[in-house]
């Protein structure tokens, strides 16, 4: 894809580069780079990228402006607060360079929406702060074989990496397993310099343009660590993980970080009726039911359809409880499923289950 003249005009001083030049200039403009986020991280991953010519820029994100992210959040002004992030970022980003074309997806990326989104692009760029969707986002980019550049801030201290370019290691060989949800705060809770996502954000693009343009020495298989309290960085390797399970499916992951977002672990019926509408994942529900009534307890008018599991085995039904997703469990008015509840939680570390508060009594009610 040949530059125009208006195009080795503005990108003139990359050009100069004889480790980049036209060839490289051209790899940008034939790139397509999807970003997710548009807040600390994306906001100069976005104009930078913007900057460099990348040919088409796509950006998820759902979120509204707040006075507080204009700390941080340098694609936005004070009388934006209110406006929706994505449009104010394509404005910016399109009064910057009008030569990049901006995809906007406004919408959260999921299980549901990842794989379609990502699909399209060459390479993703995560500008997240919480561990749910940099695991939904490093599996989407395993299963659809593309490279992924991940960036990560806390209080004064970043991280940067670049996973599963040419066969290089992923998020999960630097994280095999989620930390507990009370050790990892977000930026709203630990509180975060502002011009540190402007520094790690910026080391961001640049290794999104070094993949692209395939100069220097990527960070992949690599991971980069700045304390800029000090200023002192370290680099680690990290080596990918033999005989890892093979990612073929995206899951629930806030049930994989150990995230409840039901108040404590109990679900209504009218949660229940939301949870069954949510869309299914990968062909299967988005959950799993179990009844842990007795076989004899359970009749055609009082039946959700639930797996029976009895309460009094349990334990024999472990190899069929579900991890990777929220599991509801019901009895007949809620007492033994959230026995089985706290054996299952303190004996055999689940993370992800929830009790049917009343039970199928509390459905008979409400009919």
């Amino acid at each position: 894809m040949a530059l125009s003249l208006q195009e080795f005009r503005r990108y003139d001083r990359q050009i100069l580069l004889p480790e980049l030049g036209v060839e490289g200039q051209e790899k940008l403009k034939q790139a397509k780079v999807l970003v997710v986020g548009c807040g600390g991280l994306g906001s100069p991953i976005l104009l930078y990228l913007a900057a460099a010519g990348v040919g088409t820029l796509g950006i998820i994100e759902d979120d509204k402006i707040s006075l507080s992210n204009l700390q941080r959040q340098i694609l936005y002004t004070s009388d934006k607060v209110g406006k929706s992030k994505i449009h104010e970022a394509e404005r910016r980003l399109q009064a910057l360079n009008p030569l990049v074309n901006i995809i906007k997806h406004g919408v959260r990326l999921s299980a549901i929406n990842a794989l379609a989104l990502i699909k399209n692009y060459d390479l993703v760029v995560d500008g997240t702060d919480n561990f749910p969707t940099r695991y939904l986002v490093n599996d989407a980019c395993v299963i659809l074989g593309k490279p992924f550049v991940y960036g990560a801030i806390h209080r004064f201290e970043g991280q940067i990496a670049l996973f599963n370019y040419k066969g290089s290691s992923t998020y999960r060989d630097l994280f095999p397993t989620p930390p507990p949800p009370e050790q990892a705060p977000n930026c709203s809770e630990a509180g975060v310099l502002g011009v540190l996502p402007g520094i790690i954000g910026s080391m961001q693009a640049l290794e999104a343009i070094k993949a692209i343009t395939e100069i220097g020495e990527p960070l992949a298989g690599k991971l980069y660590m700045l304390d800029t309290l000090s200023m002192q960085s370290r680099t680690l390797k990290v080596p990918k993980i033999p005989d890892a399970p093979a990612i073929e499916k995206l899951i629930d992951y806030e049930a994989f970080c150990g995230i409840n977002k039901y108040e404590d672990g109990q679900i209504t019926y009218d949660q229940y009726l939301d949870l069954l509408a949510e869309p299914d994942i990968n062909g299967e529900s988005a959950f799993q039911l179990i009844d842990v009534r007795e076989e004899y307890e359970i009749f055609d008018e009082e039946n959700i359809g639930g797996e029976n599991m009895p309460f009094s085995e349990i334990e024999k039904h472990i190899p069929n409880i579900r991890r990777d997703k929220p599991v509801v469990v019901y009895c007949q008015s809620g007492g033994r499923s959230q026995k089985v509840i706290k054996l299952l939680s303190t004996k055999y570390g689940y993370t992800n289950l929830l009790n049917f508060a009343g039970g199928i009594d509390a459905i008979l009610r409400t009919l």
